[in-house]
């Protein structure tokens, strides 16, 4: 599917016939044109618009620096990763952005939040992006945002993951497993920051970004600089939790340990004096008339060795 947002009024215009569109259309009518799972033939169509190559969905997913962000004479590449958050873990979708004669074209294969947000935003402020790169900018501006909301609501669960340490609810190994799972999402963010600030980084030093967009640009530097602080302390958090977390399992375990090692310890003088008395008594049951006296001073003395060891061992804690 394709979305083409004209220059005038900031009209949008959704069409499977591409072709036909840019036959009557140039350079100065057209500000975007998001493509969403595009069809060869859409590409194509694009290509022969802009007099320029698309990249391909490997190309958009390549990790060398290289690939990430590049120029040529009459176009610009850029290529980063926007995060998806689901129930159980986060998603990564590619985005591909190419910036020629100050049309851009966003190619992407997933439905995203940050674009679908910012078209509705275009279609009411259309007159404060005059050009491509005003938008390309501002779409890392929204994405920027919507990370800061994403760490924010990951500062909160690690906070709830604090209290139940504190008050020592449910540590267990599953809430160790839990802990180990924000652990990756947050480096997962931590690296798809990184990547954009990569990206912004290249813009600052082009010379083909419009000068009234540098403030900006300086601006989204500071902002991707402390969203990566934040995401560095919430993983030292974790870290911290992680350890807090083993130490209490290893408390118990200590516990259960030393309950049964005294246990063991007390059961040892009964053991012993049972063992050199035991084949040498005439035990009552047999029918002998010695035995009964014999059985119960064995007895005594074992239930004596047992609250002699009890004693020593609580005096000596």
């Amino acid at each position: 599917m394709i979305k083409v947002f004209y220059k005038s009024k900031g009209q949008i215009l959704t069409t499977s016939d591409i072709k036909e569109l840019t036959e009557n259309l140039g350079f100065d009518d057209v500000l975007w044109i998001d493509l969403y799972q595009p069809e060869s033939i859409e590409n194509q169509v694009v290509e022969e618009f802009l007099e320029t190559t698309l990249q391909s969905r490997a190309q958009a997913e390549e990790i060398e620096s290289s690939s990430r962000y590049s120029e040529s004479d009459n176009a610009i590449f850029a290529n980063t990763d926007f995060i998806s958050p689901g129930p159980d873990s986060y998603t990564e979708e590619s985005v591909s952005f190419v910036i020629s004669e100050g049309v851009l074209v966003t190619t992407r294969q997933a439905p995203l939040r940050t674009i679908t947000e910012f078209q509705k935003r275009m279609s009411f402020s259309y007159k404060l992006y005059p050009t491509g790169y005003h938008i390309f900018v501002a779409i890392m501006e929204n994405r920027v945002d919507l990370d800061a909301d994403m760490i924010e609501v990951m500062a909160k669960e690690i906070e709830s993951f604090g209290k139940k340490v504190s008050y020592a609810k449910k540590v267990n190994n599953d809430f160790l497993l839990n802990i180990n799972k924000m652990q990756e999402n947050t480096m997962m963010v931590r690296e798809n920051i990184v990547d954009k600030q990569r990206i912004v980084t290249a813009i600052t030093r082009s010379n083909k970004f419009p000068s009234d967009i540098r403030p900006r640009l300086d601006v989204l530097v500071n902002d991707i600089a402390s969203l990566l602080n934040h995401t560095n302390f919430n993983f030292e958090r974790l870290e911290y939790l992680q350890n807090t977390v083993l130490g209490l399992i290893n408390v118990e375990q200590n516990k259960i340990m030393r309950l049964l090692t005294f246990i063991s310890l007390l059961f040892m003088p009964p053991t012993l004096i049972s063992g050199i008395y035991g084949m040498n008594i005439k035990l009552p049951i047999f029918g002998e008339a010695f035995g009964l006296r014999d059985f119960f001073i064995v007895v005594s003395v074992m239930l004596i060795s047992v609250l002699i060891a009890s004693f020593l061992f609580r005096n000596k804690k």
